[in-house]
C-alpha cells in the first residue's frame, strides 16, 4: 500500500527533468534532515564524553538550529542570484566538512565549532529547496513538498535507528564520521543533475536582473505586511519549537525518565519520523483539495493532544503508539512552507522566504534549550505540557487564516 501510495504521489510530477530535480531535493533533504536528528539520538553518547548536563547538550542542539536559522536569509539571498543549484551543492559540501569536525572534536569547544559549521551548511538547503520546488512544480507544489519532506522524515527515522542499533560496537564518533561520504556524493549529484540558471544575475522569469540587497531590505516590510503569511508564519515559528524542545530530548526522556534502554528507544525514536513520513506524502495532496487552513488545523490540534499525553504513557507498546502520533505534526511543514512560498512577491521570493525562515527557526532553537533547563529542574514532564500549550497557540494563529484557502 505504502509503494501503490508514493507511486501515485509521483505520477503527476515527472517529465521534462522534473523527475530528476524532485529526486535530488528529496535525497539531500533525507541526508541533511537525517543528520540534524542524529545529534539527539547519540546525546546520551556524547554527555558521556564531555561530561554535560542537560542544559548544555541542549545548547548544543540549539547551536545546530539556531546557525541553520541565521543562515535562511542569506541563503534565499544567494538563490536569488546565484541559483539554486550551486547553493543546494554547496549547502551538501559544507554539511559533508562539518560533519568531519564534528567526529574528530577532541574537546567540547569544537564539537560546538562541528555543530554551528553543521546549521550553517544545513541551513544553505532549505530556502533554495523550497524555491527550486516551487519553480518547477508551479501546479501541485503541494506535493512536491509533502514528497520531499517525507523523505527527510524516513532519513530521520532510519539514520537514528541505525544509529541507536549500531552506537554500542562503533561508538558516536565513527557513525557520524561515517556519513560524510553520503553528502559528497549528493552535492555531486545536485551540481551535475540540478538546472542552471540561464544566467546568475538574472531572475528565474527571464526577466530584470534580481534587485540589490538595499531595494530587497526595504521591500521586506510590504511583502511581510500580508497578513496571512504573518498568521501562518508566526503558527510555524510556536510548532518549531514545541517540534525542537520534543526532537531534542524524547530519545533522553525514554532513557531516563521512562527507564526505556536505549537499544529499543532508537527504534521508538525512529517512529516519530515514520510518523511524520506517513503524514507528508499524503497531506501535501489533501490540501491542495481541501485548503491549507482545514488541514493546517487538524494536524495542529492532534499535536496538542499527544503531547498533552507524554506524562502519561506507559510501557514501550502504548509509547511506540503515541510516538508514531507524535510523528504526524511534520505533515505541517510542507503545507506551511507551500502556503508561505506561493503568497510571497515573485521579484524577491528566495531573499523574503529565507528572512522568515530567519526569525522563525531562530525562535524554535530554544525550544531545546528550554526542555533541557525544565529536565534539570525536574520538570521533564512539565515541559512536555509546556510545549504542548505552545502547539494550542499555533492551532489558533493557523485558524485565523481564510477558509478555502
Amino acid at each position: 500500500m505504502f509503494r501503490r501510495t508514493l507511486r501515485d504521489a509521483l505520477a503527476p510530477l515527472r517529465g521534462g527533468g522534473r523527475g530528476w530535480v524532485l529526486l535530488t531535493v528529496a535525497v539531500g533533504w533525507l541526508f541533511t534532515l537525517g543528520l540534524r536528528f542524529l545529534v539527539p539520538t547519540l546525546l546520551p553518547q556524547v554527555k558521556a564524553t564531555f561530561a554535560l548536563d542537560n542544559t548544555t547538550a541542549g545548547f548544543a542542539v540549539s547551536v545546530i538550529w539556531g546557525c541553520y536559522a541565521l543562515m535562511q536569509f542569506p541563503a534565499g539571498l544567494l538563490a536569488d542570484r546565484i541559483g539554486e543549484r550551486t547553493v543546494l551543492a554547496a549547502s551538501l559540501a559544507v554539511s559533508a566538512a562539518s560533519l568531519a569536525l564534528l567526529a574528530a572534536a577532541p574537546i567540547f569547544v569544537v564539537f560546538l565549532l562541528g555543530a554551528a559549521a553543521f546549521g550553517v551548511g544545513s541551513g544553505l538547503y532549505g530556502p533554495a529547496r523550497g524555491i527550486s520546488l516551487s519553480k518547477a512544480f508551479p501546479g501541485n507544489d503541494g506535493a512536491a513538498f509533502g514528497i520531499t519532506l517525507a523523505a527527510g522524515s524516513v532519513g530521520s527515522a532510519v539514520i537514528p535507528l541505525v544509529a541507536g542499533a549500531a552506537v554500542g560496537a562503533l561508538g558516536w564518533r565513527l557513525l557520524v564520521g561515517g556519513t560524510v561520504p553520503a553528502f559528497v556524493a549528493v552535492a555531486a549529484l545536485a551540481w551535475s543533475r540540478l538546472p542552471e540558471p540561464i544566467d546568475a544575475s538574472v531572475r528565474a522569469d527571464g526577466g530584470t536582473v534580481a534587485p540589490p540587497l538595499r531595494t530587497v531590505i526595504r521591500s521586506l516590510p510590504s511583502a511581510l505586511r500580508n497578513r496571512n503569511v504573518l498568521l501562518a508564519g508566526l503558527g510555524v515559528m510556536f510548532y518549531l519549537f514545541a517540534f525542537q524542545g520534543l526532537t531534542a530530548f524524547l530519545p533522553t526522556y525514554l532513557v531516563t525518565t521512562e527507564g526505556i534502554g536505549q537499544g529499543v528507544a532508537g527504534p521508538i525514536f525512529a517512529l516519530l519520523f515514520v510518523g511524520g513520513a506517513a503524514g507528508q506524502l499524503g497531506i501535501g495532496s489533501a490540501a491542495d483539495r481541501y485548503g491549507a487552513r482545514t488541514v493546517l488545523v487538524a494536524v495542529a490540534g492532534l499535536g496538542v493532544v499527544t503531547l498533552l499525553a507524554v506524562p502519561v504513557v506507559d510501557g514501550r507498546l502504548a509509547w511506540a503508539a503515541l510516538v508514531f502520533l507524535l510523528g504526524t505534526r511534520m505533515a505541517i511543514a510542507p503545507v506551511a512552507n507551500a502556503y508561505i512560498v506561493a503568497r510571497l512577491p515573485a521579484d524577491v521570493q528566495g531573499a523574503v522566504w529565507g528572512f522568515l525562515r530567519t526569525c522563525l527557526f531562530l525562535v524554535g532553537s530554544t525550544g531545546s534549550l528550554f526542555v533541557g533547563a525544565m529536565a534539570d529542574a525536574g520538570r521533564f514532564d512539565a515541559a512536555f505540557l509546556a510545549l504542548g500549550g505552545v502547539t494550542a497557540v499555533a492551532v489558533v494563529c493557523y485558524a485565523g487564516l481564510p477558509t478555502g484557502e
